[in-house]
């Protein structure tokens, strides 16, 4: 019994500790806008300046960490196209993203790997089916100029 409650708590307090050096990742700024974004649902309109009529263009939607889980764009049709996004609960980072056309089905898949620095490593792009389509790797470079 003591056993598994110290398996338990060391379970916990590994995770707790990696969201803080995830949150340790981020600047003062980033975290400032999460704070202000949790739990939000941003609507952009448009508005026709000659007849004044309005109509939605875009939808974000934010969970409750602030981090942006949810995007819609609108067209005079109805929705054009919506992104969902998945984040890994240790570091933050998003792992995936879900593309949807006009019709809510799936056209695309992308799952993203990550380097011990946060930035992107790998993006794999997938068909709904689940094949893999593509895979784009980030290189960076710095310079001394």
């Amino acid at each position: 019994m003591k056993r598994t409650f110290s398996i338990i708590l060391y379970i916990l307090c590994a995770a707790c500790c990696a969201q803080v050096a995830a949150q340790s990742l981020l600047t003062p700024e980033q975290l400032a806008k999460r704070e202000k974004r949790k739990n939000l649902t941003v609507k952009e309109w448009n508005t026709d300046s000659k007849t004044k009529t309005r109509w939605l263009d875009h939808i974000k939607v934010y969970d409750e960490q602030g981090r942006c889980i949810e995007e819609i764009e609108y067209a005079s049709y109805g929705q054009r196209s919506r992104v969902t996004s998945t984040y890994d609960d240790v570091t933050g980072k998003v792992i995936e993203e879900v593309e949807y056309n006009d019709r809510n089905r799936p056209v695309r898949i992308r799952k993203y790997e990550w380097n011990q620095d946060g930035t992107k490593a790998k993006q794999y792009n997938y068909l709904p089916n689940g094949k893999l389509f593509s895979v784009k790797v980030f290189e960076y470079i710095f310079s001394d100029k």
